[in-house]
């Protein structure tokens, strides 16, 4: 299946609770419970020990406010990115989070995360 074969309401009602488990568990340091929907590539292509580091380090990443604004969906092969406004409690400003979803084994999985 094509997630893009989905239309944009039910990519949203997927990817919703997806990103903010993401920010729960980023907030809370937990690193397995944060890439557990991550998919079997992307966890391949991870060195966990620096990820690792960086997470548990990160001042933005351990302290990301829960309420998100939606920016849109890109649309691309047989995945989505969906894009979200994301501020922190500790630094001013705002950052871009990104979150690519698809389908792995008839599970949509993450396949990249990241906030710019």
């Amino acid at each position: 299946m094509n997630i893009n074969d989905l239309t944009d309401e039910e990519i949203i009602a997927i990817a919703h609770p997806m990103w903010d488990e993401l920010i729960t568990y980023s907030n809370q340091g937990e690193y397995g419970k944060f890439i557990r929907k991550f998919s079997y590539n992307l966890l391949l292509g991870l060195n966990e020990v620096e990820m690792g580091k960086q997470f548990v380090h990160s001042e933005l990443a351990r302290n990301l406010v829960e309420d998100r604004d939606f920016l849109g969906l890109i649309r691309r092969g047989e995945h989505v990115t969906v894009l979200y406004r994301v501020r922190s409690k500790a630094r001013a400003g705002e950052w871009l989070g990104r979150m690519v979803l698809g389908y792995e084994n008839g599970d949509v999985r993450i396949f990249a995360a990241s906030i710019f």
